[in-house]
């Protein structure tokens, strides 16, 4: 299913009395087009404005391709305003050389007179850098209007930053009496698919696949479930295969070995020679807290978000240690009796709907 894009305007008339928040909420609107595309730069928007007219948007185009600010300016069809207009941004114009040049140069090449940010940029490369070049080019520059707004836009870039650790959402599927899965006894005597919830509510996942850079699975997960983790449900980039491996005991003809999708396996174990070519490997010191190592090594391949799908076991041990984001329960409408306990989330519920006759809780790690 192909994803809802924000549409983008140009030239539309908006009240020259708005209020400044209102450019920006528009800012803010149009970068998440470029959820699941970015990373690991950020999804930023940009919105141009000149005596009451959006002139020009952007949002940031898939990794390696222009930022939101260049995307916005090359919109402008009379460039001759840009030297009277405002320019809105979710975040500090960029002030170095990376895959593209610093907007913030192109910002003062086009003598934008003021420019309004959302968020100061907390890459080491830009840090308040970008807002200093403005200052020098003679901008008139104002730092933070609807900062609440655009953290939670740029919460996994943020974190990667901040706390030098993927942003990570947990994901599981109970049942009405609290079961993650069926009792291994019943699983191999009538090994198949035990479905919690709907297809609706699994093509649901497919989608949050899509909106991440990676998905992280345990080893028993992959021999019971032999999953693809891929978005063959929806449109957009499969995320990166992550499977915690301690001692490789996957063998045989598991998806996760397809060569389909980038894979990183993490696993105590250091022999090369029982490595399989179509997967990376991340050797860890077990002795370790794992969470903590493998949100290290993560962040050092520049890996900016995560989805946790499980089991039990592999979802607890990032519950206790306290590193998640959110967690998003689906309880289904069936029941096991018996089976493995689902974890208990310590987060605040803070939404809740319902798809189907699955209900879908949204807690948050706040």
């Amino acid at each position: 299913m192909e994803r809802k894009r924000i549409p983008i305007r140009y030239d539309q008339r908006v009240n020259p009395d708005i209020h400044d928040a209102n450019f920006m909420l528009r800012c803010v609107e149009i970068a998440k087009n470029g959820l699941g595309t970015t990373a690991p730069n950020p999804m930023v928007g940009c919105v141009i404005v000149h005596h009451g007219y959006i002139i020009g948007e952007g949002y940031t185009s898939a990794y390696g391709g222009p930022h939101a600010e260049v995307n916005a300016i090359n919109a402008v069809k009379d460039k001759s305003l840009l030297s009277e207009a405002t320019l809105y941004v979710t975040l500090e114009p960029c002030s170095h050389y990376g895959k593209t040049p610093p907007c913030a140069d192109l910002i003062a090449k086009h003598k934008i007179p003021r420019v309004v940010i959302g968020l100061l940029d907390p890459h080491k490369k830009v840090a308040g850098n970008g807002i200093q070049k403005l200052i020098d080019s003679g901008c008139e520059v104002s730092v933070g209007l609807m900062e609440d707004e655009c953290r939670e836009l740029h919460k996994r870039f943020l974190t990667f930053h901040e706390r030098k650790r993927p942003y990570i959402i947990l994901k599981w599927a109970q049942t009405l009496d609290g079961f993650i899965a069926p009792a291994n006894e019943k699983r191999e005597s009538d090994p198949k698919p035990y479905w919690i919830t709907n297809t609706i509510s699994r093509q649901r996942v497919h989608q949050w696949r899509s909106q991440e850079q990676a998905i992280l699975v345990g080893t028993n997960t992959v021999l019971a479930d032999n999953p693809k983790l891929d978005v063959r449900q929806w449109q957009g980039t499969n995320p990166i295969r992550i499977v915690v491996d301690k001692n490789l005991d996957i063998n045989g003809d598991f998806h996760i070995f397809d060569g389909s999708t980038p894979t990183l396996l993490i696993t105590q174990n250091a022999n090369a020679t029982l490595y399989k070519k179509e997967v990376d490997y991340v050797v860890l010191d077990w002795a370790e807290n794992m969470s903590n190592a493998i949100c290290t090594a993560l962040h050092e391949r520049q890996i900016t978000s995560m989805l946790v799908e499980g089991g039990a076991k592999t979802l607890q041990h990032f519950l206790t240690a306290d590193l998640w984001d959110e967690a998003r329960v689906f309880i289904g409408s069936q029941s096991f009796k018996k089976g493995i306990v689902a974890p208990r989330c310590p987060g605040i519920l803070c939404a809740s709907q319902k798809i189907g006759k699955d209900t879908l809780n949204y807690y948050r790690n706040d």
